[in-house]
C-alpha cells in the first residue's frame, strides 16, 4: 500500500492496490481484531494501575513525601546534602530520636533533596505550593525564611519550639525570625573563613606562618606578592574563592561590600531596598580588587565550593576562602605543619540552615518537638563535632553538652582494620575541632546577614547576573557597574 503526500494536518488516505478483493478483506478482519486487543488492553492498564499503587502505596505521592492521603505518624525531614557524608550526623540524630520515641507510634524520615541550593529551594517551594509531597519539617538556607514565612508555608513556632533561646549565637538567632516572629529555629550555621598553606609561607620567606589571629587584606596582598615571586610547589597563585554565577558570587560580594562599607544594608527590616549607587561603587572596587588577576586564580570565575577546594589541596593556591565544613575535609589530607585556618579578613557572611514546621504538616506539634531536640544543647556539639558550625554558645565554650546520643557518631574518631585512627581533623582537649572555640565562633559572632526579603531568589539572581561584568572580558568601571546595580536592584526590590 502505498500513500499520497497530504498538507500537514490532512489525514492521508490508502491508495487502492492491486490486491485482490478477498486479500482486501482479510485485511479489514486482522484491522477489526488488532483495535479488539487494544481495547481490552487500554481497560486492563488502569485496573492494573491502581492495583500496584495499592501495594506500593504510590498513588497521589510526590517523590519523596508523603501521599496526599498519609495519615501514619511519620515524620518527613526535608534538607539539602549532609556534608558530613553518607549517614552522616543529621540522619544519626534522627536515628537518635527514632530510638527515644520507641513504640510511641512516631517515626522521623529524612529525605535529602537533590541538586544545588537554588534547586533545593525550588523543589521545596513547588511540593509546598501544588500539595505534591507532604513534608512536616524542611531545613531551610538561612536566607529563605522570610520567603517561606510571607508565603505561609511555615508556621510561627512557639518560645517551647526552642530549649534555652539565650544559648543560641545571636547573629544567628535573628536568621530564624521575620517581622518579629519565630518561623524556625537555627539547626547548624556556617560563616566564611580563610584557609591557608603554612609551608607555602615558610617556602616564600613569610615571617609570619600563624595567621590564626587574624590578617588585614593589605597584609594577605603583601603575602602573595612574596609568594607570586618565590612560586613553591605547584602554586599558581594566591587565592581561590567561589565566583561563579550562582550563590557563591553573592556571598563573596556581600563580604566584599560589607568590608568597604560600614553598617552596609541593601534592605531594611521589611525587605524593601535601601541600598544606593554610591555604596555600590565602594563594594564593586573592594571586589575587584580582592578578585585582580595578580591574586586570584583563574579558575575562580568559574568555581563553586568543591572547585575550589580541589585547587587548593592540589596546591595552587595558597589561600582558600571557603566554609567550616572544609576543616576537617583538608585535614584528611594535610597536617597541622602543612595547614592552618583564621578568621576572614573583613567581614564573613552568615550563613546555614534553619529547621521549620510546614503550615500543612498534621503533625505540627510533634514536628516541634522533634526540632526541639535537633537543637538541643546535646544535639548542637553532636554537630559541631561532626565539622558543622553549632548554633548555641555552649557547645564551644561549655564542656557539659557531650556528643553521647549517637551510637556511631560522625564525631568520634573512626578506625581503620588496622587499628589506626582515620580522623585527622586536629581537636581540643573536649573532644572540639581545635579551631572551634577560639576562631570558629567569633567568626559567627562577627558574621553579617545577607538582604532579607521575601524576594531573596530575585535579588541574588539579579546580583550575580549584573556582577558577571566584573569578570568579563571588557568590565566597565566601578561607577558605571555600580549605577547599573542600583538600578537593577531598585527594579526587582521595591522600596
Amino acid at each position: 500500500m502505498t500513500l499520497r503526500r497530504t498538507p500537514a494536518g490532512v489525514r492521508r488516505r490508502p491508495e487502492r492496490t492491486g490486491r485482490s478483493a478477498p486479500a482486501r478483506r482479510q485485511a479489514r478482519r486482522e484491522q477489526r481484531r488488532r483495535r479488539s486487543l487494544w481495547g481490552r488492553v487500554l481497560v486492563v492498564l488502569p485496573l492494573l494501575a491502581l492495583t500496584l499503587n495499592a501495594c506500593t502505596g504510590a498513588a497521589d505521592s510526590g517523590e519523596d513525601g508523603k501521599s496526599a492521603g498519609e495519615t501514619s505518624r511519620e515524620i518527613v525531614v526535608a534538607s539539602g546534602r549532609d556534608v558530613t557524608g553518607k549517614n552522616g550526623i543529621r540522619q544519626q540524630l534522627i536515628d537518635a530520636w527514632n530510638r527515644q520515641e520507641g513504640d510511641s507510634g512516631y517515626h522521623a524520615r529524612l529525605v535529602e533533596l537533590p541538586g544545588s541550593a537554588d534547586e533545593q529551594r525550588s523543589q521545596l517551594l513547588g511540593a509546598l505550593q501544588s500539595g505534591s509531597a507532604r513534608y512536616d519539617v524542611i531545613n531551610l538556607d538561612v536566607t529563605w525564611v522570610p520567603e517561606f514565612a510571607a508565603a505561609k508555608l511555615i508556621r510561627p513556632l512557639s518560645d517551647g519550639a526552642v530549649e534555652n533561646p539565650g544559648d543560641i549565637v545571636p547573629s544567628v538567632a535573628g536568621t530564624a525570625e521575620w517581622k518579629g516572629e519565630r518561623y524556625a529555629v537555627p539547626f547548624n550555621s556556617d560563616v566564611g573563613l580563610l584557609y591557608y598553606r603554612r609551608d607555602y609561607l615558610s617556602a616564600s620567606g613569610a615571617q609570619r606562618t600563624d595567621l590564626s589571629k587574624g590578617v588585614t587584606w593589605d597584609e594577605l596582598r603583601q603575602i602573595i606578592d612574596a609568594m607570586n615571586r618565590k612560586r613553591p610547589g605547584d602554586y599558581q597563585a594566591g587565592w581561590t574563592t567561589q565566583l561563579a554565577g550562582y550563590e557563591g558570587r553573592t556571598v563573596n560580594a556581600i563580604e566584599a561590600f560589607a568590608s568597604a562599607v560600614k553598617d552596609f544594608r541593601l534592605t531594611d527590616a521589611d525587605g524593601h531596598y535601601t541600598g544606593s549607587a554610591r555604596d555600590l561603587g565602594e563594594g564593586v572596587a573592594e571586589l575587584r580588587r580582592r578578585t585582580g588577576s595578580a591574586y586570584t586564580l583563574d579558575n575562580a570565575v568559574h568555581s563553586d565550593e568543591t572547585a575550589t577546594l580541589s585547587d587548593f589541596a592540589d596546591g595552587r593556591t595558597a589561600f582558600l576562602r571557603h566554609w567550616p565544613y572544609a576543616y576537617g575535609t583538608l585535614y584528611q589530607t594535610f597536617t597541622e605543619k602543612q595547614l592552618g585556618v583564621a578568621p576572614l579578613p573583613g567581614k564573613a557572611v552568615l550563613g546555614g540552615q534553619n529547621l521549620a514546621v510546614t503550615a500543612a504538616s498534621p503533625q505540627a506539634a510533634k514536628a516541634a518537638d522533634l526540632i526541639r531536640y535537633l537543637t538541643d544543647p546535646d544535639s548542637e556539639r553532636c554537630l559541631l563535632d561532626a565539622g558543622f558550625a553549632a548554633t548555641r554558645v555552649s557547645a564551644y565554650a561549655d564542656d557539659g553538652p557531650t556528643c553521647s546520643r549517637v551510637r556511631t557518631s560522625a564525631a568520634a574518631p573512626s578506625v581503620s582494620p588496622t587499628g589506626e585512627s582515620t580522623d585527622h581533623m586536629p581537636r581540643d582537649g573536649a573532644g572540639r575541632p581545635k579551631y572551634a572555640r577560639d576562631i570558629l565562633l567569633p567568626a559567627l559572632r562577627n558574621a553579617v546577614q545577607r538582604p532579607r526579603t521575601p524576594l531573596y531568589g530575585a535579588f541574588t539572581q539579579t546580583f550575580t547576573t549584573q556582577l558577571g561584568a566584573l569578570f568579563g572580558d571588557r568590565p566597565p568601571s566601578d561607577t558605571a557597574l555600580a549605577e547599573h546595580l542600583d538600578a537593577a536592584l531598585r527594579t526587582t526590590l521595591p522600596d
